[in-house]
């Protein structure tokens, strides 16, 4: 079902830009030897705005949730926003976490450096990350962060920034005025009494100006359990809507200028309104599908297994994360075409990678074939796995990299008191329409109509884990509808 979408997505935008009948098309064999003017504006305009979307996927993902969060919540930048339960499907930005609490702040530098104050781990634990506009790292915080869970004064100083920081803050330099920290609460287990522990504990964050840091006024905290947040990428023309927005609001970054004329011609311009006619706007929803159709051909392509002969992948990709580590300072690797790919999967930046958390992902089953919502499958998790923490297992639909709308369970987590163990500590965990009978609590319910891809989450994984010493198989199919 996917690759068909695909296909046709993909034949979508060439017969509607390319194609015969189309705002253009391929010149006859009479006049092969070259093209109109009119015709050559469309052809680049549509080639820049396919490369426009996989260049700017990073900040339209930010801004995606930055626009759900003033349209929907009663939310503002310098705040917290949070979910006052673990998350469910009305969460739908990419590839959450429902086996922990979120708190997001939103910071704006613009009037000078923001402070993001993380209490220390008495009595509870919180794993964050700051990142920028681009979702670059800044750093991680908390209990698997720079402070290892002492607590910390974290300030973000905006570009150009030449005042001093007062003694016992932590400096964080950031090349754009606005960015983001997520924040996890970690949860003992879901009950309501550990809930409550766990948001008590998020709301000791405090987020202030630094000019305010001799008396901090109190951090407002807005509950959006509730909201229907869906901040899914939207391949369509808006897309580039979100686009403009960054470059009205952010300066130019060195490594982006070459960015400034493609942009241009599709008429995203610093300080002039953008405003694409008819005919322009159809190109763009073209160019938008065409860039899906190749972001998910890179995605099915996968890059390097993390277990020898299974489908298990990082949900990194090695090139980027170096290059982002290094504040994409590197000389000679600036990884657009990767950053594109894993931002339609997820967001947040980690800068120190494997130290505290590690992600694994997958969307096929041991024979290799599409992990199917109709189908149920088995995933043995073997025992003693290497972390301090907990690992998770968690479905998500493969088009859209949300949590499957309309589920009541979205994972399962090696620290929920009913999860089934074998007898020699491994776990078997179902996905599937329907729960296997007796192993409800180890089961996690797909769409039947949709596919859907698997994502295990280690917080606190051991030097066991990376060494391999213990390793997880693929998931199987056990029956079909």
């Amino acid at each position: 079902m996917r690759r068909r979408l695909v296909a046709l997505a993909f034949a979508f935008a060439l017969t509607t830009t390319l194609g015969n009948g189309g705002l253009f098309s391929w010149p006859s064999t009479a006049r092969a030897h070259g093209f109109t003017a009119d015709e050559l504006h469309d052809r680049a305009l549509y080639r820049r705005a396919v490369e426009a979307v996989i260049w700017g996927m990073p900040a339209v993902n930010y801004d995606l949730m930055l626009q759900e969060m003033l349209t929907k919540t009663k939310g503002k930048p310098g705040e917290v926003i949070y979910w006052g339960k673990a998350l469910d499907w009305t969460n739908q930005t990419l590839t959450p976490n429902p086996d922990t609490l979120y708190l997001m702040t939103f910071f704006d530098t613009r009037n000078g450096p923001m402070v993001i104050e993380v209490p220390p781990a008495n009595g509870g634990s919180l794993n964050g990350n700051i990142v920028t506009v681009w979702q670059m790292p800044l750093e991680d915080v908390g209990l698997l962060g720079v402070d290892k869970g002492a607590g910390g004064k974290f300030v973000i100083l905006p570009p150009g920034y030449s005042g001093n920081v007062p003694e016992g803050f932590s400096a964080l330099q950031s090349d754009t005025f606005g960015g983001y920290a997520l924040l996890r609460s970690n949860l003992a287990s879901h009950g309501d009494e550990d809930v409550a522990k766990s948001i008590e504990y998020g709301k000791k964050i405090k987020v202030y100006p630094l000019a305010q840091a001799d008396n901090p006024p109190p951090t407002v905290f807005t509950d959006v359990k509730d909201v229907l947040f869906d901040s899914t990428i939207r391949f369509d023309s808006t897309f580039f809507e979100h686009l403009n927005r960054i470059v009205q609001n952010e300066p130019w970054i060195t490594r982006d200028d070459a960015m400034i004329d493609p942009l241009r011609t599709l008429g995203i311009e610093k300080g002039k309104p953008f405003k694409p006619d008819a005919k322009t706007r159809f190109q763009l929803d073209a160019a938008a599908v065409e860039a899906k159709a190749w972001l998910d051909a890179k995605y099915e392509a996968g890059w390097t297994s993390f277990y020898e002969g299974t489908h298990w992948r990082p949900a990194a990709i090695p090139e980027l994360a170096k290059a982002a580590q290094a504040g994409y300072a590197l000389p000679d690797a600036y990884p657009t075409d990767a950053r594109a790919v894993i931002y339609t999967l997820g967001y947040i930046g980690i800068k120190r990678l494997g130290t505290g958390q590690f992600y694994l992902l997958t969307a096929k089953d041991k024979a290799g074939d599409a992990l199917d919502g109709a189908q149920t499958y088995k995933l043995t998790v073997p025992p003693n796995a290497p972390v301090d923490q907990y690992w998770s297992v968690t479905a998500y639909d493969r088009q859209t990299h949300g949590l499957v709308r309309n589920m009541e369970q979205a994972s399962r987590a090696s620290n929920a008191a009913d999860v089934q163990k074998n007898a020699d500590g491994s776990v078997d965990l179902y996905f599937g329409a329907k729960a296997p009978a007796g192993k409800e609590s180890n089961w996690v319910p797909t769409d039947p109509l949709r596919e859907f891809e698997l994502m295990v989450r280690v917080y606190g994984p051991k030097k066991e884990f990376f060494e391999k010493a213990w390793s997880l198989p693929d998931a199987e199919k056990v029956s079909a509808r």
